[in-house]
């Protein structure tokens, strides 16, 4: 069975403050999105990359592939208006009967092997596998700016990508969400929502940071800087 790479890297990066998409802003000598391609390339883990991407950067990023000579890379497609959409566009470009899906954020450019390891690892046993990493701070429920609940910490964790799963069973759960109007925030929100499996956590990584602000930018480069080659 393939394990396949899908980077997401369809948003517009707008709380990011650039003119350009960020995953085309260059950290430490390379565009983010180099940054975040290499990761898997270099994984022995990963036998192919899905790219979603806006509709008007494909060719740009077919450009940024070829230079670059990447030999993973199966499929570039446009991402949709949302991030649901983007999943959805990628997961199903995939025609494997099935094969297990890395669904990544294109703006976490820090990933570790490590964590690619563990969730294909995982993914020998389970059907839906995310990361996570514990809340450093306690985190509290509010409405109208008043407190309602304030959940035990050490139940919490803070999820990072990728998000992996059995391909049918992603394909599915994007099915269903297509006849529903609900708003989801990630793909483990859509297979919890329809309760179509457990979803195991494997230990995420604190420098798996997803790059939305400037100060997330200069975090990056300053780590990338440090762990050059």
């Amino acid at each position: 069975m393939k394990n396949y790479g899908i980077i997401l890297g369809s948003g517009t990066g707008s709380r990011y403050g650039s003119s350009i998409p960020k995953q085309f802003t260059e950290i430490s000598g390379k565009t983010i999105l180099e940054h975040t391609v290499e990761i898997f390339e270099k994984s022995e883990y990963i036998d192919g990359i899905i790219v979603v991407i806006p509709n008007e950067y494909i060719e740009k990023t077919a450009n940024i592939i070829k230079k670059n000579q990447y030999k993973k890379i199966v499929k570039i497609t446009a991402g949709g208006e949302t991030r649901t959409q983007s999943s959805s566009n990628g997961v199903n470009s995939l025609e494997d009967a099935e094969a297990n899906v890395l669904i990544h954020d294109c703006a976490r450019p820090l990933l570790s092997g490590r964590i690619i390891k563990d969730c294909v690892k995982a993914l020998k046993k389970y059907k839906a596998v995310a990361v996570g990493i514990p809340s450093s701070d306690t985190i509290i429920k509010v409405k109208n700016n008043i407190i309602e609940e304030i959940p035990k910490r050490n139940e919490l964790k803070r999820i990072q990508t990728p998000q992996c799963f059995k391909l049918s069973l992603i394909k599915e759960a994007h099915k269903l969400a297509k006849s529903d109007t609900a708003v989801y925030t990630d793909d483990c929100g859509i297979v919890l929502h329809y309760n179509l499996c457990d979803i195991f956590v494997v230990e995420g990584d604190t420098n798996n940071i997803k790059i939305t602000y400037p100060e997330d930018f200069y975090f990056a480069e300053k780590y990338l800087e440090n762990h050059k080659k």
